[in-house]
């Protein structure tokens, strides 16, 4: 049945399929990651940026929350494919069949920028990072006493954020596709994006230049790139446009 054929409440009992089959998915991964989070975490802990940290706990709760945080970012990223189809799936009914086609192949490559982001921000920004703030302590005298609760938020604000920023090529892309934005517009209201990351980018670091511009490079750089590949999608908007005017046409008109 096509979407747009769908009644109000048809729609809802679709969304709420997709919606279950992502919850079951979910608690699957939970209980997988149950069983990874454990040597996932001993090794961020004896990773070469942490070795030297001696991690306390502060509370006594404090291990175990650390233990449920990973479990939920761990089964959200084994999860993430499946929410991805489901979305897909969701709205693919609505879209022409080379649209189908297209935004389905999004799926890995949007997994492969998440993972990108990921690895650019533990292996490049992360170390830098960390030992930016042991040499302030170093130079000032102070003896730091690291909580491990502290080490993991300040791990998981320094990376996770890359993971998703980094999929704006894709999503961008996405929505072009769809004729939902035109690289025009995204070109006409650069500014106010490069405001928004560069904001997004003094969050995320420490009150320095160099790792300020560690990170906003990177940043204002991914949005042009997805200007670039917006272009892409634009073009091939405008054409299946243009062939399903032909299309439909050609259906008008009287049988010979």
């Amino acid at each position: 049945m096509n979407q747009k054929d769908m009644t109000l409440v048809e729609h809802i009992g679709e969304l709420r399929k997709r919606l279950t089959i992502i919850a079951v998915f979910f608690i699957l991964a939970l209980i997988l990651s149950f069983f990874l989070a454990e040597p996932l975490i001993r090794y961020l802990q004896f990773t070469e940026e942490a070795k030297n940290l001696t991690l306390n706990a502060f509370k006594i709760t404090d291990p175990i929350k650390i233990y449920m945080q990973v479990m939920t970012i761990l089964a959200v990223i084994l999860t993430s494919p499946v929410i991805m189809y489901q979305f897909w799936a969701f709205i693919s009914p609505g879209l022409h069949d080379k649209e189908r086609t297209a935004t389905l192949s999004y799926i890995p490559f949007a997994l492969l920028l998440f993972f990108s982001g990921l690895a650019f921000s533990y292996f490049v920004l992360f170390p830098y990072v960390i030992g930016f703030m042991l040499n302030i302590s170093d130079n000032l005298d102070i003896q730091e006493t690291i909580g491990i609760n502290e080490y993991f938020q300040f791990l998981f604000q320094i990376t996770l954020p890359f993971g998703f920023i980094f999929q704006l090529p894709v999503l961008m892309l996405f929505l072009t596709r769809l004729g939902i934005i035109t690289p025009m517009l995204m070109a006409k209201y650069r500014k106010y994006a490069y405001f928004v990351l560069i904001t997004i980018a003094a969050f995320i670091t420490p009150p320095d230049i160099v790792s300020h511009m560690m990170v906003t490079v990177p940043l204002l750089l991914l949005y042009e790139f997805s200007i670039v590949i917006a272009r892409i999608g634009y073009r091939k908007f405008l054409k299946g446009e243009q062939q399903v005017a032909i299309e439909e046409q050609q259906e008008s008109l009287p049988p010979n």
